[in-house]
């Protein structure tokens, strides 16, 4: 019986140990690192924001044709609204770790990122159409 105990505490003693022995520690200049990048993404994304409205404009003008008189400023409208309260909670949680370990809340990164015309999901080739 206390061959079984022991063998049992051993094998408790070395799942706990051996995963925290086994990872890799990062070193706090490359966490500070983070931190003051996610920092500045989320001011960058606060002040930048309002930039959301004539970029969701002209890219729905540019996907949609006709439809983006209507479609275009309302998707700007929340468009602008996400990118700022993503900055600001970026700005306010920059020393949070999440999502993933310091990554950015939203897609693309920067306004002034996300030109590029949407793939074309059809299946055919420009020439077919």
């Amino acid at each position: 019986m206390k061959t079984i105990l022991l063998l049992f505490a051993l094998l408790f003693v070395s799942a706990v140990t051996v995963p925290t022995l086994a990872g890799a520690e990062q070193q706090p200049e490359m966490i500070g690192e983070k931190m003051a990048v996610k920092f500045t993404r989320g001011f960058a994304n606060t002040l930048t924001g309002v930039l959301e409205f004539p970029k969701q404009t002209i890219l729905t003008g540019r996907d949609m044709g006709g439809v983006a008189i209507i479609v275009g400023p309302l998707k700007g409208i929340g468009m602008t609204l996400y990118r700022t309260f993503i900055g600001v909670s970026e700005m306010v949680f920059f020393m949070v770790p999440q999502p993933g370990y310091y990554d950015p809340m939203i897609d693309p990164t920067f306004v002034w990122d996300g030109w590029e015309p949407k793939r074309d999901s059809s299946g055919g080739t420009s020439e077919e159409k």
